[in-house]
């Protein structure tokens, strides 16, 4: 198993992953611009062949309360099924979370999880210590 940082070449195959097991998915114009903004807070683990297995893209946003803080925000993080239960998102979010603070000097990381996502929980408030701030009502329901 391979991580490493992401670059614009991994596109496809990071839209792969993330088509595969999320349901919502951005357009190949958002991770484009995002690896070419922030190329130093988005990683991916691939397997012996190549494939990517699992990846975190993240970005950099100002505080909304305070606009001169920065702030690094998780947009989607996701490991293939078959990969899971061996670390490898908490080791993508480390790895993440590292280079949002040494190259942005961020204030604190965000992120948004269904409330029925017990797994992303687990992972964010267990094992990696996060906190809630706050509860968006309507997050992730479908429009009508």
């Amino acid at each position: 198993m391979n991580i490493r940082r992401a670059e614009p070449k991994d596109l496809t195959k990071i839209q792969q992953c993330n088509l595969h097991n999320l349901p919502e998915n951005y357009h190949m114009k958002y991770w484009a611009y995002s690896f070419i903004t922030w190329p130093e807070v988005s990683y991916l683990a691939e397997d012996s062949s190549g494939r990517v297995v699992g990846y975190v893209l993240s970005s950099i946003e100002p505080d909304e309360e305070y606009p001169w803080l920065q702030v690094g925000h998780v947009n989607s993080l996701s490991v293939l099924r078959t990969y899971r239960r061996l670390g490898l998102a908490k080791r993508l979010m480390l790895l993440s979370k590292k280079a949002m603070i040494d190259s942005y000097n961020i204030e604190y990381i965000q992120l948004h999880v269904r409330k029925s996502n017990r797994a992303a929980f687990s992972l964010y408030s267990e094992k990696l210590g996060f906190k809630i701030h706050r509860k968006e009502v309507g997050y992730c329901k479908p429009v009508t």
